[in-house]
């Protein structure tokens, strides 16, 4: 069982709203402004940063449809996952990684992209 509130909960999901939206903007500058510190200095500039979501994260990167699932624990990291429709119509769950700032607002750390499979389609 995971020890955050309701409150935690609304802001993560905004945080990943809030930058999904401005990817689909094509705001390179308020997408990088979601992203931990650590993301941050491993990028450099938001250009840089939204190039490699461009690449090798498509789904997020023009995302048709989300659903917010649980909320739970990898490797001691607090993780949102987001079930994502991406523009071809391919069903991935993305593993948002959240940080909690010394502010207490929360930035993401990182994202496992997992496609789904149909069972429907394995011979």
């Amino acid at each position: 069982m995971i020890d955050i509130t309701e409150r935690d909960r609304l802001a993560i999901k905004t945080t990943i709203s809030q930058q999904l939206q401005a990817f689909e903007q094509g705001n390179a500058i308020q997408a990088f402004s979601f992203a931990s510190p650590s993301i941050q200095l491993q990028f450099q500039t938001p250009d840089r940063f939204m190039h490699m979501v461009r690449r090798a994260y498509p789904p997020v990167y023009q995302a048709r449809s989300v659903i917010f699932e649980d909320v739970g624990m990898i490797d001691h990291h607090l993780a949102q996952a987001v079930l994502i429709m991406g523009q071809d119509g391919t069903l991935s769950r993305a593993l948002y990684l959240m940080q909690q700032q010394l502010d207490h607002s929360w930035r993401i750390n990182g994202c496992l992209l997992l496609p789904i499979h149909d069972p429907e389609s394995v011979e």
